[in-house]
């Protein structure tokens, strides 16, 4: 039986603000150790039992240093040293400095931690729905399991390219938004910023940095009054641009962003919109992976990763601007200038689409046909044979059965241990029903971002797919989703899993024709497929720090360890300890697996009808829903 939580050390910055890149620390009730056992750091300075913090039932709290260096905790405006061995009380939002000037964490506990505030201020306790009180029951009831799986989830630095991580959500609880994700600054020369729709008045306020990055590339879909209203109000050192559609009813949908700094690249591939609601109060995905400057020696190396990247870049025609690199001087920001990054470490591969219709060489460059492509390079363990394949997603095309055979051929692909076909697998497709969005933490109005009209949700031959959004284990049953995923699956084990931007339709995944010689395809769309392959590990470079690993910096992988991954759920239950030739990687897949098939009165919401039962803020559907902070009229 596990222990009663208390509360949490929450990690800060130097300026104070939570640092989301490391992972808030559970405290249980008793004798908490605290130190570089579970905190994802490298300073020797921080011995492996550091501090021992003692909770109590109340929330009070004694704090112990076992270490050899020197802690200091502070409170209020008292800022206290400690030597080895000496302790010291503290309490409810107490600042601890691990190493003095190092390493803040804040005491929250949890009565303060879990206070779940909804968008207008009102607490849970003021929103009169029963159902949403039976819903909170049952993920509290599931609380020891939940709490358990994604508090558990910390994931270091080197590690975080062979995962993702969910974006953080307001009104849940702390344990919930555990080694998540927001909008945070750095020392960025050129920022490229890909998205559908991009909210300016809301999305500067959240990030300043970007008025005073010298050159951001703003790519993105949006059009008509929002569009001119972003021309009038940009920043001088914005520049806005958005690529050609030559095929009707296409949107440029990907969602990524391309940040340069004076040391490397930060790739960063995500399902979020520049908008508010996006970023706040709803399950969402992102992955991202810092790259080095190529060795002057190895400029001409290339790999898939590279190869993908700049052929999608090239479809994008943005125009092409200049900009200093400190140490290195001017460079075009074109396409071709990302060839001076090092891609080999990449743990992913990407999955794009682009608009148009392919043939010959490019048939198996995008879309669904790219995805098929990669996994027929593919082994996988023989569990996966004709295991099945989920989707999951926030907006469905109009769909038939051949295209959804066509698709599940390419979501199938790949091969066994024994070298024979892994065989088709049954899909569930994961999506939300009206109750759920009617008792979600945005009531009717989270419907508004899962825009699938009647007539593409009512098809009789939809119904054997359907199965429910539940993430209780992440805390997010109540925040409807985003996030875009597929994935095939046994179990808790993965075989391969792709966070992207694309929905289920023909626009984003593309649609044979010809026979099958040609694939059109309307949108332009962008994804990482994590896969269990061999990779070179210890290639922690970052961005924004001075550590450059050896192998990075002599191109050589003598000094790296060749592993085989083996991809599993935060709800996995077998042992972490893999063996010395691989090596468990924990996903943390937001919904329930195997997902939970509708049961005859679960109804698939569709943004076009009516209804008339009221949500958790006492609303009806339709209604108006503002989501940018600027509404054009």
């Amino acid at each position: 039986m596990s222990a009663t939580k208390i509360g949490y050390l929450v990690p800060l910055d130097n300026n104070l603000r939570e640092d989301n890149s490391l992972p808030k620390l559970p405290l249980s009730q008793g004798p908490n150790v605290i130190g570089r056992t579970n905190i994802p750091v490298s300073d020797k300075r921080l011995s492996r039992k550091h501090i021992t913090l003692t909770a109590s039932a109340d929330g009070s709290a004694s704090l112990v240093v076992d270490g050899t260096n020197p802690v200091v905790v502070k409170s209020g405006d008292q800022r206290k040293k400690l030597s080895s061995n000496e302790h010291v009380s503290i309490a409810d939002g107490d600042i601890i400095e691990l190493i003095p000037g190092h390493h803040f964490f804040k005491y929250v506990t949890l009565s303060r931690s879990q206070k779940r505030v909804s968008n207008d201020g009102a607490t849970n306790g003021e929103l009169s729905s029963k159902k949403m009180r039976q819903q909170d029951e049952q993920d509290n009831e599931n609380g020891k399991n939940s709490e358990e799986a994604l508090c558990n989830f910390h994931v270091s630095h080197d590690k975080l390219p062979s995962t993702f991580r969910l974006l953080r959500v307001q009104g849940l609880p702390a344990w919930a938004n555990t080694s998540c994700v927001s909008i945070r600054d750095g020392d960025i020369i050129v920022a490229i910023l890909s998205n559908y729709m991009v909210d300016i008045d809301w999305l500067l306020p959240a990030c300043p940095v970007l008025a005073k990055i010298p050159h951001v590339l703003v790519i993105h879909g949006e059009s008509d009054g929002t569009l001119e209203h972003m021309k009038r109000n940009k920043p001088a050192n914005w520049i806005l641009h958005k690529p050609p559609l030559p095929i009707s009813f296409g949107t440029h949908h990907s969602k990524a962003m391309l940040l340069i700094y004076p040391r490397g690249v930060r790739i960063i591939v995500h399902t979020a919109n520049l908008i508010h609601v996006d970023w706040n109060n709803k399950s969402q995905g992102l992955w991202m992976q810092d790259f080095p400057l190529k060795d002057q020696n190895n400029l001409s190396e290339e790999c898939g990763f590279e190869n993908d990247l700049i052929d999608y870049l090239s479809t994008l025609k943005w125009p092409e601007f200049s900009a200093n690199l400190p140490a290195h001087g001017n460079f075009k920001i074109n396409p071709s200038f990302f060839k001076k990054f090092n891609f080999s470490s990449a743990a992913v591969r990407l999955i794009a689409s682009v608009p148009g219709y392919h043939t010959g060489s490019s048939l198996k460059k995008w879309g669904h046909m790219k995805l098929r492509t990669v996994l027929q390079e593919c082994t996988f363990e023989k569990g996966f044979k004709k295991s099945p394949l989920v989707y999951q997603f926030s907006s469905l095309g109009s769909l038939d059965e051949k295209w959804m055979a066509e698709l599940s051929s390419s979501m199938s692909s790949g091969f066994s241990e024994d070298k024979t076909p892994l065989g088709i697998g049954e899909p569930l497709i994961v999506w939300p029903t009206v109750e759920d969005v009617r008792c979600s933490l945005e009531g009717y109005a989270a419907g508004n971002a899962i825009p699938s009209p009647q007539k593409n949700v009512d098809k009789d031959f939809l119904k054997k797919y359907w199965a429910k959004w539940k993430a209780s284990h992440t805390g997010r049953s109540r925040a409807m989703p985003h996030i875009k995923t597929f994935a095939r699956y046994n179990g808790q084990k993965l075989a391969w899993f792709l966070l992207t931007s694309a929905n289920l339709s023909k626009a984003a995944w593309g649609a044979l024709q010809k026979n099958n010689s040609q694939l059109m395809i309307r949108s332009y769309e962008l994804g990482v497929l994590i896969l269990p392959s061999a990779k070179r590990h210890g290639c922690g470079f970052s961005c924004t720090s001075n550590i450059v690993p050896s192998e990075i910096k002599s191109g050589s992988t003598e000094t790296s360890q060749i592993q085989k991954t083996k991809l599993v759920t935060l709800t996995w239950h077998g042992s972490s300890d893999a063996g010395a030739s691989s090596e468990v990687v924990y996903l943390p897949v937001p919904y329930e697996l195997p997902p939970q098939r509708y049961s005859s009165e679960d109804v698939p919401w569709s943004w076009d009808k009516r209804y008339t039962k009221k949500d958790v803020y006492g609303q009806v559907w339709p209604r108006h829903v503002q989501l940018y902070a600027f509404q054009d009229s």
